[in-house]
Order: structure tokens, then C-alpha cells, then sequence
């Protein structure tokens, strides 16, 4: 991994390239993100860094949060993210990461939080299709029907789709490309849909699969 920042998804629009094409974008706040921690080979066994954003104030954060700031001589975060960079030693605890940490062009892989669906059937939670609605099949068409188990083995087989809680998991979405970089504003544009509501927090990399 080369490059990494925590962001907020500010929302969807369009802009257009030179030809008049139009190019659906997510709009992210990427950073300004501080770095709060440096963990080394030597004492941690691996190297990577700790970034944060998102301003909070100090009467938000407990004792040993506080104390793990003030140790880096920085203002409180709300929010914190490792990221292992290949190469750590580029940055020091205190310095600012920006949304110019990507260029226009670079392919990147974007995880967050997707909307939660609540409890749901599983025809919306597993795509199953609905039982048929003639020859007395009563008042379950949208049901999950039999469970394909008998006496042996008595039990129903791991992995079996059914009704439950969808939604609000860590999603990442892989190979997006971005487009425009306002580095004034702090904002990142990204081809295409990224996980997560209106002002969830996503973390930005780069992508695995280029």
C-alpha cells in the first residue's frame, strides 16, 4: 500500500470530461488527516501508521484516548485508522496528510460502512424468488420455504439463506478512479457509488487489483 487517507462522503453529482461525456462522482472530504502514531518493525513488529480525523472536542475523549494524543502532541481525533505504507519513514507523528496525497487518474479501493436495511426476508436479503401464488400455497409466498433437511441429517447445513439483519457491514469496493481533486476544499471526486449514508466515514487506498 503507497497511499491512504480517512474521508466523508459528502454526497453523489456529475461533472463532465472534455468531450461533453458525463462522469457520475462521490464527492469526499479526504482529510485533512493527522498523523498520531508511528509503529515500527522494532516495537510493534510491523510497520504502519496511524492517522486521524475529524475534530472533536477534548470533554468527548476519556482519559486514556487523551493522554494517547497528547503524546503525539496533537489536537484530539474522533476518528483513527491504521494504514501499513510501505513507506512509513516518509512521515513523522504530527504531519498532515492531504487530499493531494492522490492524483488524478490513480485506481483506488474504497471501504465504509453500507446503509443498514434492518431485519429483512430473504428474498431481499438472498435474492430468492417468491413461492407460487396458486394451488393453495396460503399465506407465504414470500417465505423461505423448505429448509431441504429430513431426519438425516436432522439439522439445517451452514450458510443457508435466510431472513435476518442486512446491511451496516464493511464493504469495500475495489478499482474506482478519481477524477478531480480540489486540494483547497479538501475534496476528492471518485467515479461511481462508494459505500455508506450521507456523511459516513470511508477510508481510501490504493487499489489492490490495478
Amino acid at each position: 500500500m503507497q497511499k491512504g487517507i480517512i474521508g466523508k462522503k459528502i454526497g453523489m453529482t456529475q461533472i463532465f470530461d472534455e468531450s461533453g461525456k458525463v462522469i457520475p462522482v462521490t464527492v469526499i472530504e479526504a482529510g485533512p488527516c493527522v498523523v498520531v502514531q508511528k509503529k515500527t518493525v522494532e516495537n510493534d513488529g510491523y510497520a504502519a501508521l496511524q492517522l486521524g480525523y475529524g475534530d472533536v472536542k477534548v470533554q468527548r475523549v476519556n482519559k486514556p484516548m487523551k493522554g494517547h494524543f497528547d503524546k503525539a502532541d496533537v489536537a484530539c481525533k474522533k476518528n483513527l485508522k491504521e494504514f501499513r505504507l510501505d513507506d512509513c519513514d516518509a512521515l513523522n507523528v504530527g504531519d498532515i496528510v492531504k487530499a493531494d496525497t492522490f492524483a488524478v487518474g490513480d485506481s483506488i479501493d474504497v471501504i465504509g460502512t453500507s446503509k443498514g436495511k434492518g431485519f429483512q426476508g430473504a428474498i431481499k436479503r438472498h435474492n430468492q424468488h417468491r413461492l407460487k401464488e396458486t394451488h393453495g400455497t396460503g399465506p407465504v409466498h414470500r417465505q423461505a420455504g423448505s429448509m431441504g433437511a429430513c431426519s438425516s441429517p436432522s439439522r439445517i447445513y451452514k450458510g443457508k439463506g435466510m431472513a435476518g439483519h442486512m446491511g451496516a457491514e464493511q464493504v469495500t469496493v475495489q478499482n474506482l478512479e478519481v477524477v478531480k481533486i480540489d486540494v483547497e476544499n479538501n475534496l476528492i471526486a471518485i467515479k461511481g457509488a462508494v459505500p455508506g449514508p450521507k456523511g459516513g466515514i470511508v477510508y481510501i487506498v490504493d487499489s489492490v487489483k490495478a
